[in-house]
């Protein structure tokens, strides 16, 4: 579904993606591992296009995406759930939700359906439609902004630390939530510092270093790894 070939990203003179290659199959939860600084978000901004490479490609399902704008990526099926949530605080849950549409607008009947679809799954949210996004906690937030994205039905969702600020309970409700949204056909890259959980949901994964990638392997395989273990699990 998704290819990345030799990506090498500048911000200013700093190198932070280095020659970085990985592929996506449809149907699976692929990880992104690294600490702070490693490159992992600017890697999400190549993919969708808030960033151009210096060189390299991106490739989604066959089509090389490197100079297609980031609305028209969004179109094709690329959705990113922005790092730090991004909700827009002063609308209402349901302007939010409309807002993730906007790709759609024209197309009222399939934006409602989208709508009512989400609702029904999030309960939480159905009873908050009207409230004000700024005044939810963090995880209700979080879990906005998942659902903002998947209005546009992607074909791929990127998620970046999902779990940032989330207590340990709403971490755990959100991955179930990853897993399940992956399971109803929606494949995911998911980008994050906490390794734990997110190797307990994910197919494979890459590890990111320095703005290199320096594994990859199962999910098992990584939870297994010494120097994985050492950096990121303990």
């Amino acid at each position: 579904m998704l290819n990345i070939k030799n990506l090498n990203m500048f911000y200013g003179a700093i190198h932070a993606n280095k020659d970085v290659s990985l592929d996506i199959q449809q149907g699976e939860i692929v990880c992104l591992l690294g600490s702070n600084g490693a490159g992992k978000s600017t890697l999400l901004k190549g993919i969708t296009g808030l960033v151009t490479p210096k060189s390299g490609d991106v490739t989604f399902m066959g089509q090389r995406l490197n100079t297609i704008p980031p609305y028209e990526r969004v179109g094709l099926g690329v959705v990113l759930v922005p790092e730090g949530r991004g909700v827009f605080p002063a609308l209402t849950v349901q302007e939010n939700l409309q807002v993730g549409a906007y790709i759609n607008r024209k197309d009222k009947a399939r934006v409602k359906q989208a709508e009512e679809e989400l609702i029904e799954k999030f309960p939480l949210l159905k009873e908050r439609l009207s409230q004000k996004a700024g005044t939810l906690s963090g995880g209700e937030q979080q879990m906005l902004a998942i659902s903002r994205g998947l209005m546009s039905r992607p074909k791929l969702l990127l998620l970046d630390e999902p779990s940032m600020g989330l207590s340990p309970i709403m971490v755990s409700e959100v991955f179930s939530l990853i897993k399940k949204i992956c399971e109803e056909g929606t494949t995911i890259f998911l980008v994050e510092q906490n390794a734990n959980a997110t190797l307990q949901i994910a197919d494979r994964g890459y590890v990111l270093n320095m703005g290199e990638i320096v594994l990859e392997g199962t999910a098992e395989e990584l939870f297994a790894n010494d120097s994985v273990r050492e950096a990121y699990l303990t």
